[in-house]
C-alpha cells in the first residue's frame, strides 16, 4: 500500500495577511502545494489529504485538488475551530484552529495507511518526501515514526521570526527532545529565540523540526486521547493550541514511540510573510530553469 500524504492548509495566514495557501509562486501560477504534490507523486504517495477549514472547500478545489485528480487520489478533511468536549459544557469561542496536531486528528477517518504529514505552505524539497516515503513503506509500525530533520539556518526568513521544533538526537540519530520554540531570528550574527519562559541564542547548525513527520495511523487514538485531555486542562485559553511536536515529545519521554530523525540539508522556502514571497519566487524560478521542474507543472 502506497502512503499517504496529509497536507495541512487550515491555517488562514494571520501573518502573511491571506490565504497564503494558494498564492502564486511558480512561473505559470503554481503554488507551493503544487510543488509538493508533484514531489509526492514522484516520491511513491498513492494519496493526498488536505486539512482545510470546511468555508473554503470550494475555492480551495477550484485552485488547488482540481489540477491533480487526475494524478493522484484526493481528499479533504476538514479542520473545525468550535467543538464539543465530554464534561466541558460551554467552550469560549475561538478565532483560530486548536493547532497542527489538532489538524493531522481531523483525517481520522480518511487516512487507514502509513502518512506522511507537511505545512501546505513550506517548500520541503523532493528529497526529503523520497526519504519519508521509504520510511513508511518499510520501517514504520505503530510504535515507530520519522521525522525530516532540517538545518536551522536554511529554514530561517529573512523577513521576520518563525516558530521551529528544537530537536536533540541521540547517537542513532533517534529523536530524544522536541520542542517547539518560538520567534527565532537571525540578529546580527547570531540566532535568537524567545519563549514566554525563555530567550536565549541557537547555534546555526541546530536541527529542526519543520513539522515534516511520518506516522503510523496508530497515532491517531494516541492523538485522540491526548487532544480531549489538552482541551479539558486548557480549554479557557482562546490562544494555546496543540502542537505536534508537543504530543511526540511526551510520548518520547514516556518511551511510548521511537522517532528517528531523516536529515534534510534541503534549504527551506515558505510565505510566512508577504516579503517572503519574491525571494520562493526567484527560487522556484532557477529551480525550473534548471530542470528540476516542468513548466508548466501540470499539464494543461
Amino acid at each position: 500500500m502506497k502512503p499517504a500524504l496529509l497536507i495541512l492548509a487550515a491555517g488562514m495566514g494571520n501573518r502573511f495577511g491571506s490565504l497564503k495557501q494558494i498564492e502564486p509562486i511558480g512561473p505559470e501560477g503554481e503554488t507551493l502545494i503544487d510543488y509538493t504534490v508533484f514531489d509526492a507523486i514522484r516520491a511513491g504517495f498513492g494519496k493526498i489529504v488536505f486539512v482545510i477549514r470546511e468555508s473554503f472547500a470550494s475555492a480551495f478545489e477550484e485552485k488547488i485538488g482540481c489540477k491533480f485528480r487526475s494524478e493522484i487520489e484526493v481528499a479533504y478533511a476538514f479542520q473545525p475551530i468550535d467543538i464539543a468536549v465530554e464534561s466541558i459544557p460551554l467552550m469560549p469561542s475561538r478565532s483560530k484552529p486548536w493547532g497542527t496536531g489538532h489538524a493531522v486528528l481531523a483525517a481520522k477517518e480518511i487516512i487507514r495507511e502509513p502518512f506522511a504529514v507537511v505545512n501546505a505552505d513550506d517548500f520541503y524539497g523532493f528529497s526529503t518526501l523520497k526519504k519519508i516515503a521509504g520510511f513508511l513503506k518499510q520501517e514504520v509500525t505503530p510504535h515507530h515514526f520519522c521525522m525530516a530533520g532540517f538545518i536551522l539556518k536554511n529554514t530561517l526568513s529573512e523577513n521576520g521570526p518563525v516558530s521551529r521544533g528544537v530537536c536533540q538526537i541521540d547517537e542513532r540519530s533517534n529523536l530524544r527532545s522536541v520542542i517547539e520554540t518560538l520567534n527565532i531570528e537571525r540578529v546580527g550574527d547570531a540566532i535568537h529565540f524567545k519563549n514566554k519562559e525563555m530567550e536565549g541564542t541557537l547555534p546555526e547548525d541546530t536541527l529542526v523540526s519543520m513539522n515534516c513527520w511520518g506516522f503510523h495511523p496508530a497515532v491517531f487514538k494516541i492523538l485522540e486521547s491526548q487532544f480531549n485531555a489538552f482541551v479539558k486542562k486548557n480549554y479557557t485559553d482562546p490562544e494555546i493550541e496543540f502542537y505536534i511536536p508537543t504530543v511526540i515529545n511526551d510520548l518520547i519521554q514516556q518511551n511510548a514511540v521511537k522517532v528517528t530523525i531523516l536529515p534534510s540539508d534541503e534549504q527551506w522556502y515558505g510565505v510566512t510573510y508577504k516579503a517572503d514571497k519574491p525571494v520562493v519566487q526567484k527560487a522556484i524560478a532557477m529551480m525550473v530553469e534548471n530542470g528540476l521542474y516542468p513548466k508548466p507543472l501540470w499539464a494543461k
